[in-house]
């Protein structure tokens, strides 16, 4: 419900809402969102970027992200970004969580527990680490 004189803008979390992403509590908006990695994000606006350069519609914040996925992205082709979603596909991970585990590309399975919170027991020490180790080999060896 919208009250007259207030403009609709970006989602406030209601009063008593509390949001922790530790605990996967990121809001009604949130809920059904699919989750990206930093590396397909890149890949998504550089498939834009010629076309929206050719139409001058190349807008500050267009830019700006697109600087920071390419400063930020850890996977430079699709078959390394394809893999890495094969990897994590089969965890019972919250879409958020593999986001986060395939963004942060931590070398420790205690980082990204301290990190990630909600991973806690979901996954065992053993076959996160196993899975980090995996992830950093096809980061090294992409082509």
């Amino acid at each position: 419900m919208i009250r007259a004189g207030k403009r609709p803008g970006p989602y406030r979390p209601r009063a008593e809402e509390t949001l922790d992403a530790g605990k996967l509590e990121l809001g009604e908006v949130f809920q059904d969102a699919e989750c990206l990695l930093i590396s397909e994000v890149k890949v998504l606006l550089e498939a834009q970027y010629e076309s929206k350069k050719e139409e001058k519609n190349l807008t500050d914040v267009y830019t700006k992200t697109l600087e920071y996925v390419q400063k930020f992205s850890r996977y430079t082709n699709r078959d390394t970004i394809k893999e890495v979603r094969a990897l994590l596909k089969p965890t019972n991970l919250e879409p958020f969580e593999c986001a986060q585990l395939g963004n942060l590309c931590c070398s420790e399975y205690e980082e990204i527990k301290s990190l990630v919170p909600s991973i806690g027991n979901k996954i065992s020490d053993d076959d996160l680490d196993s899975l980090l180790k995996q992830m950093d080999s096809l980061k090294k060896y992409q082509g």
